[in-house]
């Protein structure tokens, strides 16, 4: 069964996105919205965990949120909320790391 897991808090604040990492499929997703996209900034501890976790087109932010933070990555893929919509059908559930 694949999962989208939605993670929304900073990875600086607490060890959702670590917790996530370990647990993901291989035909999971992780979704990175809210303060969770200050995991793409350059440099950072979590962003070396993302790169290290092999998640090629598997990755993606809401454009809102990394505009809001003026943050852009090539790592992750942006999305708008509509195709936040259509990840969460393409996918047999959607696990939200609150």
């Amino acid at each position: 069964m694949t999962t989208l897991h939605v993670i929304a808090h900073s990875p600086f604040s607490d060890d959702r996105l670590a917790s996530c990492l370990r647990l993901l499929g291989a035909d999971d997703a992780l979704l990175l919205c809210g303060d969770a996209v200050y995991a793409l900034r350059d440099g950072s501890a979590p962003l070396r965990l993302l790169q290290g976790a092999g998640l090629a087109q598997r990755l993606f932010a809401l454009d809102e949120d990394l505009q809001a933070r003026a943050i852009s990555s090539e790592l992750a893929k942006a999305v708008d909320y509509p195709a936040f919509v259509e990840l969460s059908l393409a996918y047999d559930k959607v696990n939200s790391w609150l």
